[in-house]
């Protein structure tokens, strides 16, 4: 699947970057070659072939480091207001963001 010109208009609108016919047609040669390697990637045969948790395991055993998922810090009304503190716009111990989805 290649992108053409207008496909690359439209990732920038939604990017929300203004490029130069320069600068588009390069990012259309950039992306196209990303595709192409995806493409290259998903023709390769894998029928067969074990998952791996980490690229080296299938050179050497390896035991991944892994944590316990805990909570770490008691929440209370003081760090909840230093935090809020921080934000551009907070209601009600909530922190307010722009709306992103068109």
């Amino acid at each position: 699947m290649a992108l053409n010109e207008q496909d690359v208009a439209r990732i920038a609108r939604l990017a929300r970057i203004e490029l130069t016919p320069d600068q588009r047609s390069r990012a259309q040669d950039e992306l196209n070659g990303i595709l192409h390697l995806i493409e290259r990637l998903q023709a390769a045969d894998t029928e067969g072939v074990e998952p791996l948790a980490h690229p080296l395991s299938a050179h050497q055993d390896i035991a991944l480091r892994l944590r316990p998922d805990a909570v770490t810090e008691t929440p209370s009304e003081d760090r909840r207001a230093e935090l809020l503190a921080n934000a551009p716009d907070a209601r009600d111990g909530l922190f307010l963001v722009p709306k992103v989805i068109e």
